[in-house]
């Protein structure tokens, strides 16, 4: 799917896709979307996959994987509910005829600390552009360059966002780039 037209946060995070209440809008969707750009680098040139066609397949004989890191019962910040709605998925795939199991996956647990680095830092990057002199809100009635910056960026940015891209300039900055950003990446 082409990011052609997203404003870029993190570039190695960013996707774009469809949200669907059955598997068939989505894939119904996600054909319409996809397909190759040649606005973005980034876009595979090949046609787009025929989804709606192999709905009917199922999932029998199929193995599916649930990442015990992720889904167990002494994992912090997974609600209840949402472990319900895995159970009832899981059950549902099994039922349909897939096989279900548990999988160990130990480096997701670094995940969220790898966004927390990744994320800041391309961020940071990527909204240095909306300075209100192509992109973005400029500020009005400023007397000089320094001050048009300093309002627009101001008024502009969010206080969240202002905290994500000063800790994504510090994680870019020398000497942090080979320890923090390049480390989240690998």
């Amino acid at each position: 799917v082409s990011r052609y037209g997203l404003i870029a946060f993190a570039s190695s995070l960013d996707q774009i896709g469809p949200f669907a209440r059955t598997v068939s809008d989505a894939a119904l969707l996600l054909e319409v979307v996809s397909g190759h750009d040649p606005l973005d680098s980034t876009s595979i040139p090949e046609a787009p996959a025929d989804l709606t066609s192999v709905l009917d397949r199922g999932v029998e004989g199929m193995r599916i994987g649930i990442i015990e890191e992720l889904s167990g019962d002494v994992v912090e910040g997974i609600a209840g509910d949402v472990r319900a709605r895995l159970g009832e998925a899981a059950a549902a795939l099994e039922a349909a005829g897939a096989t279900v199991e548990t999988t160990s996956v130990p480096s997701t647990v670094y995940g969220l600390s790898a966004y927390y680095v990744i994320a800041p830092a391309e961020a940071s990057s990527n909204l240095a552009r909306y300075d209100g002199v192509q992109y973005g809100h400029r500020a009005e009635g400023t007397q000089n360059i320094i001050e048009m910056f300093t309002r627009t960026r101001t008024e502009g940015f969010g206080d969240e966002v202002k905290r994500r891209i000063m800790l994504g300039t510090y994680a870019l900055s020398a000497g942090f780039y080979d320890a923090y950003y390049l480390k989240a990446l690998k």
